[in-house]
């Protein structure tokens, strides 16, 4: 298969082009050309901005493919100029867009969500959430309407080589660094709320699944790991792998969001409730899609990353500071309470 990924060099870009190569695909990538690639096959690369519609169209009339997997669209509109730039084409390719689990309301009432789950549609809430909710109706309408083939995947939280969102405060190697100088990190409520972390090339494997399968044209899928961990699990891994048991902090949601409204939003929009999502539809469809990385599998990689990688070593002196002063704020708080 001719397989067009528009965006690819993203986390979970890079790993879905060297799935497809791996699998015998023929890849090539659209996007601005601003980031270094990591591929491990030799791919086509087209440089252009999708912003720039008659350019992205003109690129697009030029080219066949027999399938389009498209990472950047996080609007109903982004869905519609990827569209409409091949609906022209006599042959119209199988079109797999991503969406996220981040569309399901909270809070979640469920032991695992399923892709009928209830989702931001009417409420703006958690504006990521209803636009990519939006851009789903879009697409399954386009389908029903004009008859286009369409895929949607709904990834949740997923780490890889090059991730720069791992952690409450999405420090990244600030969170080995802490550790290892005994420093406490902070996990929101008390760190038991169910979670999967997923790893790039296993989701990768979805995307490279359903490529012109017939049976999954017009189905949506999560696509995460099945591994059901707790937030705390997360410090207490990269713990064992230093060899240093982690100072976890167990601060409210309220006080973070009141002390880092802003930084901390999505934590109160999405990670306070369940993350944990079914994905026996993908498993049915797509025979392949087994999940090869659990999370102790997961850190382990990425801090092999970190220690191989003195650009992936760098320690957000911001993001420091501010937990070291909510570590502050927390300590105060509780002097209070303790003298009251």
């Amino acid at each position: 298969m001719n397989v067009l990924v528009i965006g690819g060099t993203g986390v979970i870009s890079t790993a879905i082009v060297d799935r497809l190569a791996e699998v015998d695909n023929e890849v090539t990538v659209f996007n601005r050309g601003t980031r270094d690639a990591r591929y491990k096959a030799e791919v086509k690369e087209i440089t252009g901005d999708k912003n720039n519609v008659p350019e992205f169209t003109k690129h697009m009339k030029a080219n066949k493919f027999d399938a389009v997997i498209d990472m950047i669209s996080y609007t109903w509109e982004d869905a519609a100029i990827t569209l409409d730039a091949f609906w022209s084409l006599a042959d119209t390719p199988h079109f797999i867009f991503t969406s996220t689990c981040a569309t399901y309301k909270r809070p979640i009432r469920a032991a695992a969500v399923t892709e009928d789950f209830p989702r931001w549609t009417d409420d703006t809430f958690y504006p990521y959430g209803y636009h990519k909710a939006r851009m789903e109706d879009y697409l399954l309408k386009r389908a029903e309407d004009d008859g286009i083939k369409v895929t949607i995947i709904r990834p949740s939280l997923t780490y890889g080589i090059g991730s720069k969102n791992i952690g409450v405060l999405r420090n990244n190697y600030g969170i080995i660094e802490r550790i290892k100088q005994n420093k406490p990190v902070i996990v929101f409520g008390d760190g038991t709320n169910p979670w999967e972390f997923t790893f790039a090339p296993d989701i990768a494997k979805a995307y490279a699944g359903v490529v012109c399968r017939e049976h999954c044209f017009g189905q949506i899928y999560h696509a995460t790991s099945g591994d059901v961990r707790i937030w705390d699990d997360l410090y207490l891994e990269f713990g064992k792998i230093i060899g240093i048991e982690p100072k976890i902090l167990h601060v409210s949601t309220e006080m973070l969001m009141e002390a880092e409204h802003d930084r901390l939003l999505h934590v109160y929009q999405e990670k306070m409730s369940s993350g944990v999502f079914d994905n026996s539809k993908i498993k049915r469809d797509v025979p392949e899609y087994e999940c090869d990385y659990t999370l102790d599998k997961t850190l382990r990689a990425i801090y092999d990353w970190y220690t191989t990688d003195a650009k992936a070593r760098v320690i957000d002196k911001n993001l420091d500071a501010i937990e070291d002063a909510l570590v502050e704020k927390y300590a105060k708080c509780a002097e209070i309470l303790r003298n009251n």
